[in-house]
């Protein structure tokens, strides 16, 4: 089997192993964007890493006088991928980290590919690190730093404009930071973006669903 795998013009023993390299490393990547539910799980990255691994492959060995003939195209190539991925929900953009986690997926089938089997182990290791790691952070973050979208409806000058709410924000210890205000119809509308934790937004809104004043209230 090994004489066949080595003699061969299509397939050597070593590129086998790039292939089965490539696809333990990515589908370790993947393996964890599965485990998450994100658009671009285990069989996606592992296809991304083969891909990658065979299109370098190819193209040390079609391009004897420019090894990155082929190659070169997989870094423009693979951000039209990546960009499928990305949409907008609300007022956040999903999908980025799943982007750059594509992009970053196939410059390690690239480097398996080029026979670079440590930088590829070692980026791979990395990046499971931080996809680990960061989410917890993120959540300590998050309960901390938790930003809210406010929308106030009143009628103008009914005990006071809105800029008395940001008193309000304050005293709730949140931070405003003032949207856009409207005036249509002497009804008055302002938008506001609060940051600080989830307690002290509960507060905010406990109080704000006591005022009569205010017509409508989104959060």
């Amino acid at each position: 089997m090994n004489d066949i795998l080595d003699n061969s013009h299509f397939i050597t023993q070593s590129e086998v192993n790039k292939f089965l390299l490539a696809t333990l490393l990515c589908g370790l990547i993947g393996a964890e964007r599965e485990y998450r539910s994100k658009s671009a799980g285990l069989k996606t990255m592992m296809m991304i890493g083969l891909g990658s691994a065979l299109f370098t492959i190819l193209s040390i060995r079609i391009g004897l006088s420019s090894h990155d003939r082929i190659a070169s195209n997989i870094v423009t190539g693979i951000g039209f991928l990546g960009a499928g991925v990305i949409f907008k929900e609300e007022n956040r953009v999903k999908g980025l980290t799943t982007a750059c986690i594509i992009w970053i997926v196939a410059a390690i089938g690239m480097a398996v590919g080029s026979g670079f089997y440590e930088q590829a182990i070692g980026v791979t290791a990395v990046v499971l690190l931080a996809l680990i790691i960061f989410p917890f952070l993120e959540e300590i973050g998050d309960r901390r730093f938790t930003k809210r979208i406010y929308r106030i409806v009143k009628k103008q000058h009914k005990h006071g404009d809105l800029e008395s709410y940001e008193e309000v924000f304050r005293e709730n210890r949140l931070k405003p930071q003032r949207g856009k205000h409207q005036l249509v119809n002497n009804i008055i509308t302002g938008n506001w973006v609060a940051t600080g934790t989830p307690k002290n937004h509960k507060k905010f809104v406990e109080r704000m669903l006591k005022d009569d004043d205010i017509i409508e209230f989104d959060f």
